[in-house]
């Protein structure tokens, strides 16, 4: 039982006899084991080498064990570290053969993922294992994780990892949508809102990406959808590049006041604007639909657009796209 600690089995049973008997001489050792005298001596001497025993000067010697405390548990720790450096080794080696492999082999790089549920587990997993980020875009009428069921993002965040996540205009208008958006940016998720999005994406820590191979969703291909898992590589180095160029131009997402709806930067507190208006205006500028802004504030549409309307004659703006511009230029953004 002591081997990992560098102990023989031979020296071990006779360190236990001197441990229970508290001191032997070889004569004693040879009778209560099947060792003749002078092999029981060698043992003895052996452990006394090994810093398991010492002796008296008489003769005959009388031999007692050292305290394991002081003979064993240097060595026991002596070996955990050669164990972990050992295993550190290992970790790098395996990281080494493994990039190895990919290079050599592109199945090591690219892997199919077939149907709705096959992606929720990967996304699950790559959430559970990712320790410092994840990117996401994420477009309308889900493919495998519906809103509001993605569990693993709340407790991704509450160990540390960073959740920066890009939303489309459409995605807004799924039924609780904009409710389960409030919910991700209050647990700590940054999120930012773009008109469009060209394609679904989910990359952890830079080093896994999931992403669709065909169309999926309602509007995509009939049957499972199939998406493609890529690991460490020049595909998923631009993956990377593109998600950052459309954060770049996003619109950031924060949380209002009371801290239960969605606006952007700094309309909350403009002079120039009330509450309502801050609101209505930030939800515009992120692109989400009428019908969606309708329903976070508590409005019917038509309010919406009799708003949205005042807003523009107050700016002298002719269109939507001249409201955004007149509110950036007039510091309401």
């Amino acid at each position: 039982m002591l081997e990992a600690a560098g102990i023989p089995p031979e020296l071990e049973a006779v360190y236990r006899l001197l441990v229970t008997a508290g001191g032997a001489t070889a004569e004693d050792i040879a009778r209560r084991t099947n060792l003749e005298t002078d092999s029981s001596a060698h043992v003895l001497e052996a452990l006394v080498r090994h810093g398991l025993a010492t002796h008296t000067d008489a003769t005959p010697r009388t031999f007692q064990a050292v305290s394991p405390d002081v003979a064993l548990l240097p060595r026991i720790k002596l070996t955990a570290d050669a164990l972990d450096t050992a295993r550190a080794e290992a970790g790098r080696l395996l990281e080494t053969y493994r990039e190895t492999a990919r290079r050599q082999d592109a199945g090591q790089l690219l892997e199919v993922v077939t149907g709705a549920e096959a992606l929720r587990q990967r996304l699950k997993q790559i959430q559970v294992n990712a320790r410092e980020e994840m990117l996401w875009f994420c477009r309308a009428q889900y493919v495998a994780m519906p809103s509001g069921t993605n569990t693993e993002e709340f407790d991704a965040l509450a160990r540390g990892v960073r959740y920066r996540v890009l939303y489309e205009k459409a995605f807004f208008d799924d039924e609780g949508a904009i409710d389960n958006v409030v919910a991700g940016v209050r647990a700590g998720e940054v999120a930012r809102s773009v008109p469009w999005l060209p394609l679904r994406l989910a990359i952890a820590d830079r080093s896994v990406g999931i992403f669709p191979l065909v169309p999926g969703g309602p509007h995509g291909s009939p049957g499972q959808p199939t998406t493609a898992l890529v690991r460490d590589s020049s595909l998923l180095d631009a993956l990377v590049a593109l998600f950052e160029s459309y954060w770049e131009n996003a619109v950031p997402l924060h949380l209002s006041a009371k801290g239960d709806e969605l606006t952007t930067a700094d309309t909350r507190s403009h002079p120039s604007l009330s509450p309502a208006e801050g609101q209505l205006l930030s939800l515009l500028v992120a692109g989400i639909a009428d019908k969606a802004i309708a329903s976070q504030l508590g409005l019917s549409r038509r309010t919406v657009q009799r708003r949205i309307q005042s807003l523009m004659t107050r700016a002298g703006a002719g269109t939507r796209m001249q409201l955004a511009w007149q509110a950036a230029r007039r510091d309401w953004l």
